[in-house]
Formats: C-alpha cells, sequence, structure tokens
C-alpha cells in the first residue's frame, strides 16, 4: 500500500507512460496532479515508463532489451505487458493515452477488474502522427479503439472531447462516457511579476517593459504553431513573441517552424525563441509578464496550459475549438479566435490565411489594450481557482470509479 493511503483502502493503479520527471505534456501533468488528489481518497498506485522513480508507490518499467531497436510502438506494447502484470492486486486500472490503453485493456482481462480510460487526445483526429509514427500510427490507433470500445468508463477531459469520442468511436455507449475537466494547482502555478522576475526573463531574451504574447507547447501540428507565426508577422511593431516551444514530433515540423521563426525575425525585432522546457518557477514569470498567452492550437481536447497561463493572472487568446471554449470564457477571462475547419480529421483551417489574419486581429486588439488584458486576467484567475480545482476533480475521478465497481 501506498505510505499515505487510507487503510483498507480502494487500490487504484494509474497507467501512463508520463510521470515525473519525465513529462513533455499536459497528459504527464494531469496524471502527476491526479495521483497527488486522490492519495487522500485511495490507495494510488502509479505504473509508468522510463526509469526508476524513488517516489513510494511508484514502480517505472522500461522498455524491453530484446525489442531495442524496434518500431516504436512495439516498444510501447511491451511496457504495457510488464505493466499489466506489475497491476495484480488492484481493484481498478486507469488508463492514460493509447501508450497505456494496451495495459489497461490486458490487465481488466487478466485481473477481472474493471478499466477506466481518460481521453487526452483522440488518435483519428491526429492523423499527421502518421509522419511522426510510420505504421506505429496504425498500432496506436488499434490500441486506442480497443481501449475505448471495451473499457467500462470513458473519462472526457471536456464536453468537446466527449462530443469527439462518441463522434469518432459511435460504438461506444454515451452513458459510459463522463466530463472530468483538467485542473489546476493554484498554489503552485501564481503570478510572479515581482522585480526578480522582470530581471529573470530579461536573462531569457525577454523585454517585461514590451508588450508580449507568450506560446508554449510541442511542436506538433495540433498546436498550430505555423500559423502564429504566419500571423505574427502582421502584429504591431512593439509587440514581442516569447516562443517556449520544443520537442518536436518530426524533422519535419521542426524545419518549417525553424523556417517560418527565422524568416519572421528578418521582418522584425522581438522574436524570441527558448527552445527548452522552462521549469514552473521560470514559466511562471514568463506567463505573468505577457500581455497575453495564446493558444493556436487546431486541436485540443482542454489545454493545462491554458489554465496554467490563467492561474498566472494572464488574459488568454484561444482557438474556438475543441475544449478551448469551455476553459477561455469570451470576454471575460480572454479571447477567442473564429475557425472553420475541414473534416479530414486534421483540424486545419479551410481558409489558413483567414484564420491567419483573425489571429492577428485578435492579438492585436488584446495587445493594444494591457489595461483590459490585465482586467481578464484577474477574472482568468478567479474561475482558475473556483472552478478548476484537483480536489475537485479527485473527487469527481473516485464517483467514475465507484459507478464501475458498483458501490
Amino acid at each position: 500500500m501506498a505510505d499515505d493511503a487510507p487503510a483498507s483502502a480502494l487500490r487504484v493503479d494509474l497507467l501512463t507512460r508520463e510521470y515525473p520527471p519525465e513529462v513533455y505534456g499536459g497528459a504527464g501533468v494531469h496524471v502527476a496532479e491526479l495521483a497527488r488528489a486522490l492519495r487522500p481518497l485511495a490507495d494510488v498506485r502509479v505504473q509508468c515508463f522510463g526509469a526508476p522513480r524513488d517516489e513510494p508507490g511508484v514502480t517505472a518499467h522500461p522498455e524491453p532489451a530484446t525489442l531495442e531497436g524496434a518500431n516504436a510502438a512495439l516498444r510501447t506494447l511491451g511496457v504495457d505487458l510488464s505493466m499489466a502484470a506489475a497491476t495484480a492486486g488492484t481493484d481498478l486500472v486507469h488508463s492514460h493515452t493509447w501508450y497505456a490503453n494496451v495495459a489497461g485493456v490486458l490487465a481488466a482481462r487478466l485481473h477481472g477488474v474493471p478499466h477506466v480510460v481518460t481521453a487526452h487526445s483522440l488518435e483519428p483526429l491526429r492523423p499527421w502522427k502518421a509522419e511522426q509514427l510510420g505504421g506505429g500510427y496504425a498500432v496506436s490507433s488499434w490500441a486506442e479503439h480497443q481501449a475505448m470500445t471495451t473499457a467500462d468508463a470513458v473519462v472526457a477531459v471536456s464536453a468537446g472531447m466527449r462530443a469527439d469520442i462518441l463522434r469518432s468511436y459511435p460504438e461506444v455507449d454515451p452513458a459510459r462516457v463522463h466530463v472530468v475537466h483538467n485542473g489546476i494547482d493554484a498554489a503552485d502555478w501564481r503570478r510572479d511579476d515581482s522585480d526578480a522576475a522582470r530581471e529573470h526573463v530579461r536573462t531569457l531574451g525577454m523585454d517585461p517593459d514590451r508588450p508580449s504574447v507568450v506560446f508554449v507547447g510541442r511542436i506538433t501540428r495540433q498546436k498550430g504553431l505555423p500559423h502564429l507565426l504566419r500571423a505574427a508577422a502582421a502584429l504591431p511593431p512593439e509587440v514581442q513573441l516569447v516562443l517556449c516551444a520544443g520537442a518536436p514530433d518530426t524533422p519535419e515540423i521542426a524545419a518549417e517552424v525553424d523556417g517560418l521563426t527565422a524568416e519572421l525575425a528578418q521582418q522584425r525585432d522581438g522574436v524570441v525563441r527558448i527552445d527548452r522546457m522552462l521549469p514552473r518557477a521560470e514559466l511562471c514569470q514568463v506567463l505573468s509578464l505577457a500581455t497575453v498567452f495564446v493558444c493556436p492550437s487546431v486541436y485540443e481536447p482542454l489545454g493545462i496550459v491554458n489554465l496554467e497561463a490563467m492561474a498566472c493572472g494572464t488574459a488568454v487568446v484561444g482557438t474556438a475549438t475543441g475544449g478551448i471554449p469551455e476553459v477561455v470564457d469570451d470576454g471575460r477571462t480572454g479571447w477567442l479566435v473564429p475557425i472553420e475547419q475541414v473534416d479530414d480529421g486534421t483540424g486545419a483551417p479551410v481558409d489558413p490565411e483567414r484564420f491567419a489574419a483573425d489571429l492577428a486581429a485578435v492579438l492585436t486588439e488584446a495587445t493594444s489594450d494591457p489595461a483590459e488584458a490585465r482586467r481578464r486576467g484577474e477574472a482568468g484567475r478567479e474561475r482558475a481557482v473556483a472552478e478548476f480545482s484537483w480536489d475537485a476533480i479527485g473527487e469527481r475521478t473516485l464517483e467514475v470509479y465507484r459507478s464501475v465497481l458498483g458501490g
């Protein structure tokens, strides 16, 4: 039993690829915070990929040596076998992303326990991953299909995601799909616009005395970074664009973003590129000193990073797609940018030039009135604290567990 679990507690195994310190996206943040929120309520064990962890109740599973050099999707399935075996004795397994879905499917059958899946994204809506995974994309799609169609319950991180699940997997019973939003720890994510913070962001290349638009995210098709870079050419000359962008999915998308960034830097100054993952304290400083945070995603089930910006008291400019409108209250905590999207699963804008122009217009409006941006940022902090606490999300998740356990 985990050290801080209640006596005679329900045992829950969280199955995930990412877990601190090996976190590169929102799913890893979600699992870490969910585990922390659930520990006072249940005996939580975490089964994750990667190097050994020191945290009690957390077991890491390396890739099998016999699969060294094999397709990445096959190496993933090798880890899943180890994870499924390690869940013996659990009452319920809860898998996150396709990387861990097969571990959940196998554990449920092997041990006769319920399987809950949280959908952080959907493979049918990310067809560009074929660029990254090759034939492995067919394997990842199969893995997700198995989990979605056989799970006892599916958790969607937004109502928009729930609609996507039911559209992508029409055989799933709508009664089994529950909405539990992502959350934010507002004690960890808070505004820091101190003099020390102002001096520190200068060392990163950001001028805290200029209006600025900040982007934070992986370099992947869904994040819409190329659209932002094209839009930025039309921003007022005094506005900085600060890009905290790394971990490209493919060499092709990396080359495209590098080329567009270099082209933009030739046209204007104030283009700042930070290509490493910033520690939370530094990221809080960058977000706090931004005029606005921008989320130009063409696919975003919810977007924890939007909550992080809001918790730092920064207004968000986001695309009106997926779960973003459930987080960004247009006119109150930020601005939404309209988008008409093709229906081929890519989420690409029907008219990319129009989307870039609309994005530029909204960003120009937002950065031209810092007082209004600050007002919306303060409202965003209030909303993040009131509506997206991890304690509430832990309780709601436990309700989903009880629904499949009959208790």
